[in-house]
């Protein structure tokens, strides 16, 4: 997408914001009101580096922790790593000829991987792009990845809109990711050095990181797992609620949507929950229904909704039809097909709002309706 007159002004607001949060002068905001257009959680990450004694202006080491610390993270870190290995492959290629290329932290923002076209001859990429880089808050300041582990959702950030002038070069979207016991265990980050902003890899990492979740949540020991959608949308792909139970009925893991649709908090150490305690009716008939391969049928909750479920065994879900996948020896995906999926995306969340979808990826509705109408490659 070519640099625009909005994309300048944009970068016009960042600076004068900085000048607002930097200098002080941010007193006559109203609580919860940004600088200049910048969202008030970006302007709260600027004042909170302040707070810690950092100084735009100061030079960013990029410090990796020490050999005896990064055994430990890779070790603990070593079920978020596997269930990302094969999502983060595909990614690559999908970005590929954009620039960008993806990274995967910690919850305490340790870089645990790293994948696609990372330049090492650039030392700007090769800083930020190596396992054991520290790359939290109060070590490189706001960045995607220190403001999606804060924020607990996906984020994009644009040269100036990080705090230190060193990391200004960059542009990247970040999502958290979580465990099957609902905290959050990491982040995806997709970074960009002087490339044109592309808010719309905000969708595509927040997409990227629930299939992580969902490969993280299959891959834990369960005896069935249950697909959840609300009536009238059938369950099927990655946007479906997940749940696992054992064999007694007990909840061993659940993806974020499913968390939401039944309003469960995170797990804690020692404490379960049972499916009885959840849906209006027998647990035991979900079992009966996951040998009716690929049936669904409407089910109650205690709180008087009804979900449409699916119940499948262990291994059944990887059966069941799903997007297709690139094969593993084709070429990347051209890069209007990419933009072409973003837009698409971003046009689902808005729930088919086409004027909210051309704000939040800063394009007009014209680009919209002629991107999605074009033929793809």
């Amino acid at each position: 997408m070519p640099l625009t007159a909005h994309n300048s002004d944009r970068l016009e607001r960042i600076e004068r914001a900085r000048e607002l949060v930097l200098e002080g002068r941010t007193g006559h905001l109203r609580p919860g009101e940004s600088a200049a257009g910048v969202s008030p959680w970006l302007t709260q990450s600027w004042k909170r580096c302040l707070a810690m004694g950092l100084q735009p202006g100061q030079a960013v080491g990029f410090d990796t922790i020490s050999a005896q610390q990064m055994r430990r993270v890779q070790e603990a870190s070593r079920p978020l790593v596997q269930a990302a290995q094969p999502v983060l492959m595909e990614l690559a290629r999908a970005i590929a000829d954009i620039r960008y290329f993806a990274i995967l932290t910690n919850a305490q923002g340790i870089v645990v991987d790293v994948h696609g076209p990372v330049n090492r001859q650039d030392r700007r990429a090769d800083a930020i792009a190596r396992v054991g880089v520290d790359l939290s808050e109060r070590s490189v300041g706001t960045t995607s990845i220190s403001a999606a582990l804060t924020e607990l959702q996906p984020v994009w950030l644009h040269r100036g809109e990080h705090f230190f002038k060193d990391n200004s070069v960059y542009s990247c979207a970040g999502a958290p990711v979580f465990a099957p016991d609902g905290l959050c265990a990491g982040m995806l980050d997709l970074t960009g050095i002087e490339t044109t902003e592309r808010p719309a890899l905000k969708h595509l990492v927040r997409r990227s990181a629930r299939s992580i979740e969902n490969s993280w949540l299959l891959s834990t020991a369960h005896a069935l797992v249950l697909r959840l959608n609300w009536p009238g949308n059938q369950p099927g792909d990655d946007s479906d609620g997940l749940l696992t139970l054992d064999r007694d009925g007990h909840i061993v893991g659940a993806n974020p949507t499913a968390r939401q649709m039944l309003s469960m908090s995170p797990g804690t150490d020692g404490q379960t929950i049972h499916a009885s305690e959840v849906f209006a009716s027998s647990w035991e008939s979900l079992f009966d229904a996951a040998s009716r391969r690929g049936q669904t049928q409407e089910l109650p909750l205690w709180s008087g909704l009804r979900l449409q479920t699916q119940a499948l065994q262990p291994g059944q879900l990887a059966t069941q039809p799903s997007a297709p996948r690139p094969a593993q020896d084709s070429a990347p995906k051209p890069l209007k097909d990419v933009q072409t999926d973003m837009i698409r995306e971003a046009v689902n969340q808005a729930r088919g709002n086409v004027a909210e979808a051309a704000r939040t990826l800063g394009i007009s509705r014209a680009t919209v309706y002629r991107k999605l109408s074009a033929p793809r490659s």
